[in-house]
């Protein structure tokens, strides 16, 4: 039986940082083997598991549902006498690295810490700063020769720790984001084997989002899709930061602004209206940062949306959600899916206007 937690769990402890999300890809030919009728992919790598629908005509409809396999990470840049230098490979924060335990993806693993300067050796200068990523240094318990011999220039560094259960029904975990989402997925995916859907639907685990939204740009190009929906994680609410905020465990939030097209996002909001699942707005006046940005504007223009999950502490080690949003996002997507027919795509062509004032 499906457990979204324990498929969460999976996916967040599998290590696969931006252009290396191939252990995750092969995890999920695994669990959704059961749930699609085939699979593709584009050149970059990113997964496309096609669930068929019942539509007669040709070609049949298509919509694509994408997140992101990549997490953040560390490369090695230097090693100096067995201690290992670093690269930020995307948003790795180094205020939330000092001390944490990590992987070294070298000729072989090594478990490693990153190493701090005791505060008694501290100079003033260094109690009122944190150290650029640059200057993060990695242990791994070896004498130099070993370190030179197993490690090199460009290997991967990753951190490492199980997800943790918190109160209520909330986990914290590296690479929620986007993992979260792509658990979002194999439960819509789940849901849908109780549904009859008239569209074809495309679930995309997309590569690279991290690093430049890439995976989402080839596959949208591949998948040719009728519309779209990404998804991927959203600010919650925690101390400093509130203002546009969601809130854990009260639904998905759905963006609003240029990015997303309206009639989606309408369409979605009566969805959920009608079948009682909690959603949360989430106002995005210009640029998400997220796939949708690339699906949005590839090939002649694909109307999107985006439903992301609430997380507090993004780009850390200790990603926080709570599992019912996973869970109702994964319904909500569902029952949208459900509802499509041919008509919809003539509704999405009749962009809504503006109100204007009377003269």
């Amino acid at each position: 039986m499906y457990n979204p937690k324990e498929h969460l769990k999976r996916l967040v402890e599998t290590h696969a940082p931006s252009g290396y999300e191939a252990p995750v890809a092969e995890l999920l030919r695994e669990e959704w083997a059961e749930l699609v009728d085939d699979f593709e992919g584009d050149r970059l790598g990113s997964l496309i598991g096609v669930k068929r629908g019942t539509q007669s005509a040709e070609p049949a409809r298509k919509i694509m549902l994408a997140a992101h396999m990549d997490e953040i990470a560390l490369m090695v840049r230097g090693i100096e006498d067995g201690f290992i230098y670093t690269h930020r490979v995307s948003g790795i924060d180094s205020r939330v690295m000092l001390a944490q335990t990590i992987l070294v993806h070298g000729r072989r693993v090594l478990p490693g810490v990153v190493a701090t300067k005791p505060p008694h050796l501290q100079t003033s200068a260094d109690r009122k700063r944190y150290p650029p990523v640059g200057d993060l240094v990695v242990d791994v318990g070896l004498p130099a020769a070993e370190v030179e011999e197993l490690v090199s220039i460009g290997d991967l560094i990753t951190v490492e720790g199980p997800m943790m259960d918190l109160m209520g029904r909330k986990v914290a975990a590296k690479a929620m984001d986007d993992r979260a989402c792509i658990a979002v997925i194999t439960t819509c995916l789940h849901v849908l084997r109780g549904m009859r859907h008239s569209w074809d639907v495309y679930a995309a685990a997309t590569v690279q989002e991290e690093v430049g939204l890439r995976g989402a740009t080839t596959a949208a190009n591949h998948i040719e899709p009728d519309c779209a929906i990404a998804l991927d994680v959203g600010f919650a609410e925690q101390p400093g930061v509130s203002t546009g905020a969601g809130k854990l465990g009260e639904g998905p939030q759905l963006g609003i602004g240029a990015n997303f097209h309206p009639r989606m996002v309408q369409r979605l909001q009566d969805i959920a209206a009608y079948y009682e699942i909690k959603w949360q707005s989430d106002i995005m006046p210009a640029r998400s940062g997220t796939d949708a940005w690339a699906i949005q504007v590839s090939r002649a223009g694909i109307p999107t949306a985006l439903l992301s999950i609430p997380l507090r502490n993004m780009h850390s080690p200790v990603e926080t959600l709570d599992l019912k949003d996973i869970e109702r996002c994964g319904r909500l997507l569902a029952h949208f899916i459900s509802a499509l027919d041919e008509d919809f795509v003539d509704y999405l062509s009749l962009m809504p206007e503006v109100n204007q004032a009377e003269a």
